[in-house]
Order: structure tokens, then C-alpha cells, then sequence
């Protein structure tokens, strides 16, 4: 296993976290405490779960395997999350928390999923940060986390805070384009970097033919490649996958053992053939991102990939729903100026998208 400092928490995380969000059977707590305690032996150190993975299951599940781990003296690191923004709400949740994962204090503990600064603002209203620094001070938690889905470089205006220790957001083959301008921002602060869904959220290994341009070698499989991928960027301490099952797990520690360092020369090929590979995919270039009736059109035009993907309208609504929190009818703002799609790299229809979006 591979570990790196995770910014300037001096922590050493493993280059793969276990997430706690898509086991296959929460309801096997047997097979799924088993796959976290088989992970730590394969050399995994950081286990990610929130109080809404199936439920408060995850954190259950997971509370019972560091009870195991506490008793084999196993070194590993926690994180969860919390929604809550006042200080009565996260101190109810966090003591909750603390009781299902049988610890003493949450190792990181995140802000979770800022998707908007407007969002980001009104927590800040309500006192978040001061709540999570006295949480800290208290012993309650020992890293300030931020869980993010901004795009471009909003995501400056929290860092600017100079609270956060470490950043979970999105980052993968087949999202980097939106997503790097964030990252870059994140560099620059040297604070700890754990990317979510490297593998797309499933898309990439359910989707081997659209992905195969990632693939740097013949027998390497689009898993492999996606996370050499994340692997690369020094920067990023950790690619937190999410594990359905015992096989996924040594299918993602394999590839650690396969990673035989940056390859400048086949990273700079992925992201240069990116935009032909996914054809009327969008590749989140944010050229579109002016227009004249705000509308958020990279965050629409992405979860209508979701659509070409998986020829399901639901796919649609599950996205701006639950990733990235905005209402099917603003697409129906739409003036039709025609602006987005002169611009556009990928010759996408982003008008007719709109419309057919906002009629689900």
C-alpha cells in the first residue's frame, strides 16, 4: 500500500479509502464488516461513511469493525459527515455519531456537500465554522473537513476561511474537466485532498468501451487505469472508492500494487483525447458557463450525460436532486439565445437539452 501526507494534518492516508455508500447488502452486517476488516489487513486506513448512507447503517456497520480493529490494534483513520448547520443540530448528530462509530472523536469530520455558495453562506449564517472549531478544541473531532461540488474556482471563497484542513470532492477521468479549476484552487492551500467517486460513480467500469481510451496498457482494466489516473496527481492523498463487495476491494488495492508512478506523457494523452472519447458527453469545459439568465448549464448539460449513460430519464433527476441540488425548471428559463451553443467544443444542443430537461 501507498500512503501520502494528507496536507497539513501530517496524517500518512492510504492512496485507496474505503467508502461506506454502495455496499452491496447493508443489511449482511456479517460480509460487510468483514470487507472493511479484510481492507485495513490489505493496508487501507481511512474509511469514509454519513449519517444517510442506508440510513444510519453505514456508520453502524462501520462502528462495528473499528470495535474489531481497536481489538487487532489496527491503525485507521474515520470520517463522516454532517448536513447539520446550528450548533444544537451538529452537536445532536455528532454525539449520535460518536455512539454508532464507538469512538471517542471523529478523525475527519466534514461540512458536507457544499453545492452552491449561496448554500455555503447560510451555513456560515447559522455558525457552522464556529461550531466545528469549538468541536475540535473540545476533542470531539480532530480535523475541520469540507465536503465540496463547486465547479471553477468558487471554491477559493471557503478556503479563504483558512479553517479546512482537508477537502472531499469530485475528481475522475470522467469529470476532471469541470472539476479542475477546483483542484488547482486546492493545491494551492497545501491542505489534505480526498477525491469522491473516482471511478465516476460507476460509469467508468460500467462503461469499459466509452473508457477505454484511458487504458495506458493492454491487460489493464478501466478500474486500474481510472485510478493510476488519480494516482498520479501528487496532490491527492486518497481516491475514495466506494466498495459493493469483497472483489471490488482487491480489485482496487491490486491496482495500487500495479501503479508504478506518473506517466506526464499518458495523463496529458487522456485529458487531450477526453473530449473525442466522449463523444456528445459533456466534457464540462465551462465555455458555456455566461449566461444571460444565469442559468448553471455545465451543472445541467452533466447530468444529462447521465441520460446517454444509462437511456433513463430518472438518471436525470437523481442527479440535479441529490449531486447537485437545483430544480429540473430552471432549465426552462431558457431564452434560447443561442450564446452556449456557439461556444460550445462538443457542438452539444444544449437548447433542446434544456427544454427536454426542464419537460421531464
Amino acid at each position: 500500500m501507498i500512503y501520502r501526507r494528507h496536507g497539513k494534518t501530517r496524517e500518512k492516508l492510504s492512496i485507496v479509502g474505503f467508502g461506506g455508500m454502495r455496499f452491496k447488502n447493508i443489511k449482511d452486517r456479517e460480509t460487510c464488516v468483514g470487507m472493511i476488516l479484510e481492507a485495513a489487513k490489505l493496508g487501507i486506513n481511512y474509511f469514509d461513511t454519513a449519517p444517510k448512507y442506508f440510513g444510519i447503517k453505514s456508520e453502524q456497520t462501520f462502528g462495528e469493525a473499528f470495535k474489531e480493529l481497536k481489538k487487532q490494534n489496527m491503525p485507521f483513520y474515520s470520517s463522516t459527515k454532517t448536513f447539520e448547520t446550528t450548533e444544537k443540530g451538529i452537536r445532536k448528530e455528532l454525539d449520535r455519531q460518536l455512539k454508532r462509530l464507538g469512538l471517542d472523536a471523529v478523525d475527519f469530520y466534514h461540512i458536507w456537500s457544499v453545492t452552491s455558495l449561496d448554500n455555503w453562506r447560510k451555513r456560515k449564517r447559522d455558525g457552522i465554522l464556529d461550531t466545528f472549531v469549538k468541536l475540535k478544541e473540545e476533542g470531539l473531532i480532530r480535523h475541520i473537513c469540507v465536503s465540496s461540488h463547486l465547479i471553477g474556482d468558487d471554491i477559493k471563497e471557503l478556503l479563504d476561511e483558512n479553517i479546512f484542513e482537508a477537502v472531499l470532492f469530485g475528481y475522475s477521468a470522467y469529470n476532471f474537466s469541470i472539476r479542475h479549476k477546483a483542484f488547482e484552487a486546492i493545491k494551492q492551500y497545501d491542505i489534505g485532498c480526498v477525491v469522491m467517486n473516482p471511478l465516476g460513480g460507476g460509469i467508468i467500469p460500467q462503461h469499459p468501451d466509452i473508457f477505454e481510451f484511458i487504458k495506458e496498457y493492454k491487460n489493464q482494466s478501466v478500474v486500474e487505469a481510472a485510478l493510476h489516473f488519480i494516482f498520479s496527481h501528487e496532490k491527492i492523498t486518497t481516491a475514495l472508492v466506494g466498495f459493493a463487495t469483497i472483489d471490488e476491494v482487491r480489485e482496487a488495492v491490486h491496482a495500487v500494487e500495479t501503479f508504478k508512478g506518473a506517466d506526464a506523457v499518458h495523463i496529458n494523452k487522456i485529458k487531450s483525447e477526453a473530449t473525442n472519447s466522449f463523444g456528445t458527453l459533456c466534457t464540462g469545459c465551462q465555455y458555456c458557463d455566461n449566461c444571460p439568465v444565469e442559468i448553471p448549464i455545465p451543472k445541467y448539460m452533466e447530468a444529462y450525460n447521465h441520460k446517454i449513460l444509462y437511456n433513463s430519464n430518472k438518471t436525470i433527476l437523481d442527479r440535479l436532486k441529490w449531486h447537485w441540488d437545483i430544480p429540473k425548471e430552471i432549465a426552462g428559463t431558457c431564452i434560447e439565445c443561442g450564446q452556449c451553443e456557439e461556444v460550445c467544443t462538443q457542438h452539444i444542443p444544449i437548447i433542446s437539452r434544456l427544454k427536454e430537461i426542464a419537460e421531464l
